[in-house]
């Protein structure tokens, strides 16, 4: 019986010194930020706890839920919020929605480097342009960056002409209505068959595509739908499990044939025999490559297969995830969608195809397309470290600025969606109204593709594409929501947050958008 008080004792003795220094380093961290304002949890907001059902003072109450947008922090009265958590070990963090600070952030790399850690899902096949930092990250980006240029801009216009007129002569044919149970359906292949063709030189046809796949070999198509798809389950889970689960088995099985796919495009375009020039990233890429003067490739074969994966998913699913939330928000504001449609009638009054001449007359659906990017961003966070203290700058509502300390080793979050929604910006950030994208619009608080020097090459790319589709689609159809009877005595703002509705994960996701596209007369 002694024996057992005196271990009794230890334990409970080892526990209290614990739980003095758990304390001891929280009471520290909190020192470490001057108090900034935010909340204090038990457990890790960002970590796995976030999984957990919401629980205030033990995960944060569902704080970092992407529908809270700017609550947070009007809740706590500031733009940039503290996170101090006690387990698994003490941590600070910040989310940040105020435009000064994110400047700040997104133009030090040194100070805030990408925690590539995080990244390590995406290095599937080797090293890759958004998986790195450093010097790595410099060489893919030099190598990257002389495609996207203007006369690649005007590849980009001309392919997505021809893209969408096949889909509406192949596809959709003479027909007047076309019902889509989710216009995700519509999009995904627009995006995929444009940076297919711009981006790598391979053009695909809808016919083709839409065909069906044979049980041992998927189409382009559906191979990417499955990668999309399964992505998380190829990342997570190893490839023996796939004999126990048909998801599992579908989700590998698919990168087998996406790898098969690259490696054919590759071997393609090495074996021409007519080298024509071209200015596409594929050409980038490949002379990457290929030995240098010292006979050494810039880029090996890894790196080449990864890169090339790295954009065709970029490209594709960020571009349809957008142009899906557009369609669906024209259709539900229909005032918008004439206003849209009367601009790009007035801009090409004979109906022909827009050409790349044409675009500063379409500035109305380049706001909608901003707008809707700032309502819809692809990446609603973007995390940094801290690699040194240092301190931020945060405006206040009455345009007073105050630094805040970030201690080494804080990861900070560029809370894009905050950002976004954040009232001192934009006046009533939860209206979709792209006529604030017209004349002046605080660009330093919008940042869909990110910001300084690691922002999106693919931009311009993305952007012209989408111009391109919403005018060829605005010129021969109209745009509504599906009429469903289940949903007939909905109000506005509930059938809004039904089709708009969304998940977040690699890439901000619409859950289902059902459209009818009507042609018009």
């Amino acid at each position: 019986m002694a024996g057992m008080n005196t271990l009794f004792t230890l334990v409970l003795t080892l526990g209290a010194i614990l739980a003095i220094r758990k304390v001891a380093a929280f009471r520290k961290a909190i020192w470490q930020i001057n108090g900034h304002p935010g909340l204090r949890t038990l457990l890790d907001v960002w970590g796995l706890a976030s999984a957990l059902p919401s629980m205030p003072w033990i995960n944060g109450g569902g704080r970092t839920a992407w529908n809270k947008k700017h609550d947070t922090y009007a809740e706590l009265g500031v733009d940039v919020v503290s996170y101090v958590s006690a387990l698994p070990s003490t941590s600070i963090s910040f989310a940040v929605a105020d435009a000064a600070a994110v400047k700040a952030i997104t133009g030090s790399r040194q100070r805030f480097p990408k925690p590539i850690a995080l990244y390590k899902g995406l290095r599937l096949f080797g090293g890759n342009i958004v998986a790195s930092e450093g010097d790595e990250w410099k060489r893919y980006r030099k190598i990257s960056a002389p495609s996207f240029s203007e006369r690649n801009n005007r590849l980009v216009w001309d392919e997505t002409v021809g893209v969408m007129n096949e889909l509406f002569e192949t596809v959709w044919g003479g027909k007047t209505e076309i019902e889509s149970d989710h216009a995700l359906l519509v999009t995904m292949p627009i995006a995929l068959f444009v940076i297919s063709a711009a981006g790598f030189g391979r053009r695909m046809s809808w016919k083709e595509e839409n065909g069906h796949s044979a049980d041992d070999q998927l189409s382009f198509k559906d191979t990417w739908h499955d990668v999309s798809e399964g992505f998380i389950l190829k990342v997570l889970v190893p490839k023996w499990a796939t004999h126990f689960n048909k998801r599992v088995r579908q989700a590998h099985f698919a990168f087998d044939e996406l790898e098969r796919y690259i490696k054919e495009m590759i071997e393609s375009r090495r074996n021409e025999e007519d080298k024509e020039e071209r200015h596409d990233l594929l050409t980038s890429l490949l002379a990457a490559n290929d030995d240098d003067s010292d006979g050494h490739a810039r880029l090996t074969d890894e790196e080449l297969l990864s890169n090339i994966f790295i954009f065709l998913a970029a490209g594709h699913e960020t571009t349809a995830h957008s142009l899906c939330f557009t369609f669906g928000l024209l259709a539900l504001y229909q005032d918008e969608q004439e206003r849209a449609y009367q601009e790009i009638i007035k801009a090409i009054p004979d109906g022909r195809d827009p050409t790349f001449h044409d675009l500063p007359s379409l500035s109305y659906v380049e706001a909608v397309i901003n707008e809707t990017l700032r309502m819809y961003p692809a990446v609603i966070s973007l995390p940094k470290l801290c690699a040194e203290d240092t301190t931020v700058p945060m405006t206040s509502s009455s345009g007073e600025t105050h630094m805040i300390p970030i201690p080494a080793g804080a990861t900070v979050h560029v809370h894009v969606l905050g950002l976004h929604y954040n009232p001192k910006y934009w006046e009533e950030p939860h209206q979709f109204n792209p006529s604030r994208f017209l004349g002046d619009w605080p660009r330093d608080a919008f940042l869909p593709f990110s910001g300084g020097a690691r922002s999106c090459l693919g931009r311009r790319f993305s952007e012209l594409e989408s111009v391109v589709a919403i005018t060829m689609i605005l010129q021969k159809y109209k745009i509504t929501v599906k009429e469903e009877p289940e949903f007939a005595g909905e109000t506005f703002e509930q059938r809004k947050e039904r089709v708009l509705l969304a998940k977040p994960g690699i890439t901000l996701t619409p859950t289902r958008v059902p459209l009818v596209f009507t042609r018009r007369d």
